[in-house]
């Protein structure tokens, strides 16, 4: 009996020793409008102590700052005086605009030339902005596509950057959302955040886990139903989430639909197969940036870029509901019949190539 007794007070003690040594989580979290986008940021803390209450409002203010350097539409910006300058003289920038746009000719030379930062003038001739939008004639398509070249793109020396012809104009709207997210997590980081989920309108960077060590789940969208309609969910940690599609941006003009992606070769909306690519890696950037050229690419040549690169992987959705996920992936998604009625999951993805 003594010996029970012993044995149970020895185990009542490690469980009250346990019990005193749980963390206690805090979750601080807030919204604010920024980037044409709603972005969200929630930060783990593992105790009230240690939360920091100014480090999400510091934080919007840090992805302000970035929309003021890195947006072509904003008067005074470093891309706006770049636009200003082409054909004229270098412009100076700061590490992260010289970084980035250093990294989009890198994506360029993937892609050939597919993904190319010097769309802007493409994009401002279609003039996308839902529901209203403009299809270009023949002619003004043949005019501003003789502007996009990333190779009359100058990268000198003390960050000055230069584009070699008049009314060129570089636009990172398929890549600057993901450096922001990558700086903010870089922020975010160095004062001591260790759990985070940062949502940039879609653009998804988590830091590390939750603290109790399981996964985040995010959600899929649907893309055929309205937003915030998930088709399937998928538990990570520590890597970067995006989602493009054709259902994003688009407006309709005669009965025919018309969305923001650009092909910089035909100066037309991409004509490919997919009507949904989310591309997850180590960084956000690369996420944006590959999500654009996937869907530039098409399937196969979209797949064979995604399986180059180590540590990404993908999940497409084409426009007859058929579902592609790459191998790694495939263990950390939850489906649900109703969820997925109507879509076909396809194991081989030459089956989609058609």
């Amino acid at each position: 009996m003594k010996t029970k007794l012993r044995l149970a007070i020895i185990i009542l003690a490690i469980t009250a020793l346990l019990s005193s040594c749980k963390k206690e989580t805090t979750i601080v979290s807030d919204t604010t409008f920024a980037l044409d986008t709603i972005v969200q940021i929630k930060v783990y803390y593992d105790n009230k102590k240690d939360v920091d209450e100014e480090l999400i409002d510091n934080t919007f203010s840090l992805i302000r700052d970035l929309e003021n350097t890195l947006s072509v539409h904003i008067e005074g910006s470093e891309l706006y005086n770049i636009k200003e300058n082409a054909g004229i003289e270098p412009v100076t920038v700061n590490d992260i605009t010289y970084s980035i746009i250093q990294d989009s000719v890198e994506y360029s030379d993937l892609t050939d030339g597919l993904f190319d930062i010097t769309a802007g003038p493409l994009i401002d001739l279609w003039a996308i902005d839902p529901p209203d939008g403009y299809v270009p004639t023949d002619v003004e398509l043949e005019d501003v596509l003789k502007l996009i070249d990333y190779n009359k793109i100058d990268l000198l020396e003390d960050n000055k950057v230069y584009l070699k012809e008049k009314d060129m104009i570089i636009n990172l709207g398929a890549i600057a959302k993901g450096s922001i997210a990558d700086e903010v997590k870089s922020y975010l980081i160095d004062n001591g955040v260790k759990s985070s989920f940062i949502n940039l309108g879609g653009n998804v960077l988590l830091i590390g886990n939750k603290p109790d060590g399981s996964d985040f789940a995010t959600g899929i969208q649907n893309p055929f139903d309205m937003r915030g309609a998930y088709l399937m969910a998928l538990s990570i940690s520590d890597v970067a989430i995006v989602s493009s599609g054709d259902y994003e941006r688009f407006f309709v003009q005669d009965g025919l639909e018309y969305h923001h992606i650009l092909n910089t070769q035909t100066g037309y909306p991409a004509r490919t197969n997919i009507k949904q690519v989310s591309i997850i890696a180590p960084t956000s950037q690369m996420a944006d940036a590959l999500s654009t050229s996937v869907l530039l690419l098409g399937i196969k040549d979209g797949l064979e870029l995604i399986n180059s690169i180590d540590g990404v992987e993908a999940i497409f959705i084409t426009k007859d509901k058929d579902v592609y996920i790459t191998n790694a992936l495939r263990d950390k998604i939850t489906l649900s019949e109703e969820q997925m009625n109507g879509f076909t999951i396809v194991e081989d993805a030459t089956k989609l190539y058609d």
